[in-house]
């Protein structure tokens, strides 16, 4: 990992925590006054959050090949 992708997978990390905060509270809320738009972006939401960290990791996890450069 270079210093310039640093930054990079920091935003991406805690976009993807920040996804997952607002969708739990707003999923809690639109829970708690029955209001089904607010379940449906929470939910939403929260969908963004895991299929981002679902990225970073998989992109963590890939196997890089030193003899492969072009």
């Amino acid at each position: 990992m270079t210093a310039e992708a640093l930054p990079s997978f920091l935003v991406n990390k805690l976009a993807a925590i920040a996804f997952l905060v607002v969708g739990s509270l707003i999923l809690a809320s639109g829970y708690r006054y029955e209001s089904l738009f607010s379940m449906v972006g929470g939910a939403l939401l929260l969908a963004i959050g895991v299929a981002l960290l679902i990225l970073k990791i998989t992109r963590r996890n890939e196997p890089r090949h030193l003899d492969d450069r072009d």
